[in-house]
């Protein structure tokens, strides 16, 4: 049955390589589920609720990627658009909640649409192969930075403080007497050594002995059950989307269509980040044409929006294709199969979150530290001879891990290439979606200014 659904001999898989990438994805995503409800509950929502509303958004979101398109994805809310949620639609706009709520079932069906319409899969198609592999170097090395932070290994010191105020931060090497940097440390060599002996399962094993081996550091925490929820209530946020309210205001419309565009395009251009990155490296998407979305790609692009509309119904913020998919890929998931294993354990962390809790995030990071390494591999494919391709490739990669977004390397990468296309007189090899998006992303930067 398995194989009928997930065609698992045709991608050189079985279940039990599906399971260990399923394993390896949730532990190195896992911590999303506790993240969310903390930057959520600021606005006021109930935090247990949240919790269960953004599992089961995971839940149905890596559902449908998994069985629709049969890629190995995993879907959930996204810290970046969960702290726009809080910080600045909530916080610095002043909207409630449930009018926040509303905003992002708009955008929502905005993206389903673009999806829907093919503009999607034009976008992909209109990026030049450099730019795409720039793409996965810069995805890469945004894996990797995540990883040095929430490692700890690297850290943020102030240069100089005057009045009590840094003047300027600058990033560091941390001190290894810290006993979770030292755990990372160990866990990053564990994962050195395992990975270079080729040894089966290495990521999930990493995870799970730099586990063990932080309960005698005190960085691995002990269950505990005493005060969690087994099944939270999740009918304080459960359709309370408020259009009535997002509305009434006339001065303000403005603003609300402002920030659902950019809502809308960090949602549509961080999958696409992911997708191009992740599957041109690990070969998921073969294209059956040159220069043509694959059909496994179309697939999981129009699959991938669904889970925005179940985070504004279900109570959560967007949920979107996560960047740690690439640790089960990199383990070796390679269909849908993966995402079903995703998808169960998120469910089962309503049970086990307690434990789950105490994986401590120096396991995880030596893990993301490796993929983004890994990814690395296809600077090699970039033409830097022409300028064309390497200014814009250069802001690509630099700007998505610097810049603590994929969307926002992307957008770099896009406005230099038409810059360098145009002051080169080959303005003609610009397709006139890049153009287009290029414009709407120098507008999100005047939008930015304005609010």
């Amino acid at each position: 049955m398995l194989e009928n659904i997930f065609k698992l001999k045709e991608n050189k898989t079985n279940v039990s390589k599906e399971l260990i990438a399923g394993l390896t994805t949730f532990m190195a995503m896992s911590y999303v589920i506790f993240v969310i409800p903390s930057i959520l509950s600021a606005t006021g929502m109930d935090y247990n609720a949240v919790y269960g509303s953004t599992i089961l958004a995971s839940v149905l979101g890596t559902l449908i990627i998994g069985i629709f398109a049969n890629v190995p994805y995993a879907q959930s809310a996204g810290i970046g658009l969960a702290s726009l949620f809080t910080y600045t639609i909530c916080g610095t706009l002043g909207y409630t909640w449930q009018e926040a709520l509303a905003m992002i079932f708009i955008c929502s069906i905005i993206n389903l649409i673009v999806t829907l319409t093919s503009i999607r899969k034009k976008i992909i198609e209109s990026i030049p192969e450099s730019l795409q592999e720039a793409i996965t170097v810069g995805i890469g090395l945004f894996i990797a930075y995540i990883g040095l932070t929430n490692a700890g290994l690297i850290s943020f010191g102030a240069s100089e403080v005057v009045n009590g105020f840094a003047t300027d931060v600058v990033p560091q090497v941390s001190s290894f007497s810290n006993s979770s940097v030292l755990l990372a440390l160990i866990g990053l060599i564990l994962t050195i050594i395992l990975v270079v002996k080729k040894i089966k399962g290495a990521y999930i094993i990493s995870i799970i002995l730099t586990t063990l081996i932080g309960v005698p550091l005190g960085v691995t925490g002990i269950p505990d059950f005493s005060n969690y929820v087994i099944l939270p209530d999740i009918s304080p946020i459960f359709m309370h989307m408020d259009f009535l309210g997002l509305f009434s205001a006339k001065s303000s419309i403005l603003i609300v269509i402002m920030t659902i565009f950019t809502m809308c395009i960090a949602d549509l251009f961080d999958s696409i980040g992911v997708f191009i990155g992740t599957g041109k490296k690990s070969g998921i998407f073969k294209s059956e044409e040159k220069g043509k979305v694959p059909k496994k790609l179309e697939r999981a692009i129009v699959a991938d929006n669904f889970g925005t509309v179940f985070a504004s119904i279900f109570g959560t913020s967007n949920v979107t294709t996560y960047v740690e998919s690439s640790s089960g890929i990199e383990a070796g998931g390679r269909t849908g199969l993966t995402s079903v294993f995703v998808a169960i354990l998120f469910l089962l962390s309503l049970v086990f979150s307690p434990l789950i809790k105490c994986v401590p995030m120096a396991a995880i990071a030596p893990v993301l530290i490796m993929v983004g390494a890994s990814m690395l591999a296809n600077v090699k494919k970039i033409n830097f001879r022409d300028p064309s391709i390497a200014i814009p490739a250069f802001f690509m990669i630099i700007m998505m891990p610097l810049g603590y977004s994929i969307s926002s390397g992307i957008q770099f990468g896009f406005i230099t290439y038409v810059l360098t296309k145009v002051v080169l007189g080959k303005e003609k090899d610009v397709s006139v979606i890049i153009y287009i998006f290029t414009l709407l992303f120098i507008l999100q930067y005047i939008i930015d200014v304005i609010l």
